[in-house]
């Protein structure tokens, strides 16, 4: 009895520490993403994610070939500074920089602190510069909202509920101990983490589609692209149940997009 009375003792304190750390924290780690205006919590500092970004991106220079490719040069300089040009109200101390990676890969990214990196296996599916326009401005999107800042926030939480099942659990039979420890670990990615990566995909796509119209894009192109983009992935052989997938579903976002449509085309430039 004494050893579940200190049990419970160490828990309580656990709790009542986390639940200061965390009054603590959501005063002063709220943000609002732009655009879509969803408040946001959010422990990293803008300047804490942009040394994250910066580091990663030289890393990732120095292990993966640039490519010399000077039209897919060009043209990423190009269509990337016309996003950049409308973001920057909502990332201000970016340091912009865009490099073609020689990849099959069909990936991009944007790092913290505008440090944008496309591989030349998206460019076939990409197709033209409103299907580039697409991609980078989700890229952008992603950055400008500060997801992964978010994402290591939610990390440490899982984290930190986790020791607190576990330190729950410590006392019980190392079967009871195991199984308990799987559930959750199963239950948090399935349940929490993967759901909310999908929904900063989807509001990625939001954001970029309404980056892609301020900069003079057509956003039509938008759904085009992700067609392109499930057609590619089905010739890949991708059948991930939907509730283990990090994205929308193609068919998902296309409505998604679409609904969004009106709001992105009123942002696009007056034409006289």
């Amino acid at each position: 009895m004494k050893q579940y009375r200190n049990l419970r003792k160490i828990a309580g304190r656990l709790i009542a520490g986390l639940f200061a750390i965390a009054v603590a924290a959501s005063l002063t780690a709220c943000n609002t993403v732009p655009v879509t205006g969803r408040s946001q919590f959010n422990m990293m500092s803008p300047g804490q994610e942009m040394q994250l970004g910066l580091t990663s991106f030289e890393e990732t220079k120095k292990q993966t070939p640039i490519s010399k490719d000077a039209k897919a040069n060009e043209l990423l300089q190009r269509v990337g500074k016309r996003i950049a040009a409308v973001a920057a109200k909502d990332m201000p101390d970016a340091k912009w920089e865009f490099v073609v990676f020689e990849s099959k890969e069909a990936n991009a990214f944007c790092l913290p602190g505008g440090k944008v990196g496309v591989y030349t296996g998206i460019l076939p599916i990409t197709k033209d510069e409103a299907g580039l326009a697409t991609v980078l401005g989700h890229e952008i999107a992603h950055a400008v909202a500060r997801h992964g800042g978010e994402r290591m926030t939610q990390g440490m939480a899982v984290q930190g509920v986790g020791q607190l099942v576990g330190l729950g659990v410590s006392y019980a039979d190392p079967r009871w101990q195991a199984a308990t420890m799987l559930a959750y670990g199963i239950g948090a990615k399935v349940g929490y983490e993967l759901p909310h990566s999908r929904d900063q995909e989807s509001e990625a796509d939001h954001i970029g589609l309404i980056y892609m119209a301020r900069a003079g894009y057509n956003p039509e192109a938008a759904v085009e692209f992700w067609q392109r983009f499930a057609e590619f992935n089905q010739k890949q052989g991708d059948n991930t149940p939907t509730f283990l997938r990090t994205h929308p579903l193609s068919q998902v976002r296309a409505e998604q997009l679409r609904g969004w449509m009106a709001e992105a085309k009123a942002q696009m430039p007056q034409t006289k």
